[in-house]
């Protein structure tokens, strides 16, 4: 006797469908948006500083020229007197300090620059600058000078307010972090601008906050590069990451070379020669020599000429122009001698040594010349303008229930672990050697679990509540 099979029926169970897969893309935008959305809304204090402080920094190089003509320029005549003579006319003026260097007239209607080190009242770190007419040995006057690219008070105090608010090292901080973050933010703006759909991104036609996204995405978009470009070389000159980065170009063998001043002989005759940068060591009739052994190894204007710093050492003369092409040689010359005896050309520094020169000189306005200038406004402009957009968008964003309202969190867990664990060691690596960019993450990763903690255990609160 055979059994039937049992007939089918539509109450049959079914397999169930399997969850669909989601990109990566689709995964790790959340993650972004909410990184984006942190940092715009902590750090953005700080970058509308440095960005209001830098517009201002670009602008001072056109302002100096006005402010200082009197100083800077002079009719052009047809014989400049021996430079020995105008560092001599300087000195009779200012016999006070030491002289520290000396920067030749460069061109027909510029003054000469006697810099004077130790003088009363002026900073450590800062320089007297005496202008003399080279054609007469006239001094037109004298205002204190800072850096290599000769800031004079204007800029100087601009620059102090970029760099450090006027705060000393403590200051620094901020504009560290700030460099540290932009990058951040403005790559996380770039994704999440290509991630949204075509009809997301237009500006036109739309009104309230879908307007100013569009404008805020749009102006990211093409002042992003710019903005890396500002973090990046703003960075190698910053306290702990910058310190991280001449510590990897060292090992790398990359750092930036210096010359050797040492005379190679008992100088000890020759005049103003045991005092340091030594009161006359900058007035005997050798400078003029000195300039012409520098010139005949191919040194063009714009030079300074530094005297010796005992009687075992030499003058240095080095090219000082930071716009394009730069003009960074140097040569060591022997004052007993008049000869040669060291020279440095920009040309045999590392390559990084190079792009490092290149990109402070870009950052600071100078490689370029009033278009860098002009450029870097742009992105400072630029940068305000986003700031104030994003602050207007998180205010409407919260309209509807509360002020500012945040992105969801809990993003990253749903992003897989082949994607998470890369990610979360490329984090660490560059916190390491970037701490004002790990540091404040790290503290923005530990209060988002702590409140994320604190709305579950409300929540359960909640709901056990009403169960009961």
């Amino acid at each position: 006797m055979s059994t039937a099979p049992a007939p089918t029926t539509d109450a049959s169970p079914q397999s169930a469908a399997p969850a669909p897969v989601r990109s990566v893309r689709s995964v790790l935008r959340p993650l972004i948006l909410r990184l984006h959305f942190y940092a715009g809304v902590l750090v953005a204090p700080f970058l509308l500083v440095a960005a209001t402080t830098g517009l201002l920094y670009a602008a001072s190089f056109q302002a100096e020229k006005i402010l200082y003509a009197h100083e800077l320029t002079v009719p052009a005549g047809d014989h400049k007197l021996p430079l020995s003579e105008q560092v001599a006319a300087a000195r009779k003026a200012h016999p006070e300090g030491t002289v520290s260097a000396v920067r030749p007239s460069p061109e027909a209607d510029a003054t000469t620059r006697v810099l004077l080190s130790g003088v009363p009242g002026v900073g450590p770190d800062h320089s007297l600058a005496v202008f003399v007419d080279p054609y007469t040995a006239k001094v037109r006057g004298s205002l204190e000078q800072y850096g290599s690219t000769g800031a004079l008070p204007l800029r100087t105090w601009l620059d102090g307010l970029h760099g450090n608010l006027h705060l000393g090292e403590t200051g620094r901080l901020y504009s560290e972090l700030a460099a540290s973050w932009l990058w951040v933010i403005a790559g996380g703006g770039l994704a999440l601008w290509f991630g949204r759909r075509r009809a997301q991104r237009k500006v036109r036609g739309t009104s309230g906050r879908r307007r100013t996204l569009g404008l805020h995405g749009t102006i990211g978009v093409w002042a992003a590069v710019g903005f890396v470009f500002l973090s990046a070389t703003g960075l190698t000159w910053s306290t702990y990451a910058g310190a991280n980065i001449d510590t990897l170009r060292t090992a790398l063998h990359q750092a930036t070379p210096s010359i050797s001043a040492a005379a190679g002989g008992d100088h000890g005759s020759h005049n103003g020669s045991a005092t340091g940068a030594g009161k006359d060591a900058a007035t005997p009739k050798e400078l003029d020599t000195i300039l012409a052994a520098a010139r005949a190894e191919g040194l063009g204007d714009p030079v300074e000429i530094v005297p010796p710093a005992d009687a075992s050492s030499a003058y240095v003369v080095k090219q000082i122009q930071r716009s394009w092409p730069e003009k960074q040689d140097a040569v060591a010359v022997d004052p007993a001698s008049g000869k040669v005896v060291d020279e440095l050309r920009f040309a045999d520094y590392p390559l990084l040594a190079k792009l490092t020169r290149w990109g402070i000189d870009a950052h600071t306005g100078t490689l370029f010349g009033l278009v860098n200038q002009i450029a870097l406004m742009a992105l400072a402009l630029s940068l305000i303008l986003l700031i104030v957009w994003g602050y207007r968008m998180w205010w409407l964003r919260g309209r509807a229930s509360a002020f500012g309202r945040p992105i969801p969190r809990g993003a990253w867990q749903h992003v897989p672990p082949q994607s998470l664990v890369p990610a979360l060691a490329t984090v660490a690596v560059l916190g390491y050697f970037v701490p004002l960019l790990g540091i404040p993450l790290a503290v923005f990763i530990a209060v988002d679990v702590l409140l994320g903690e604190i709305a579950h255990r409300k929540g359960r609160r909640t709901r056990d509540g009403q169960v009961a």
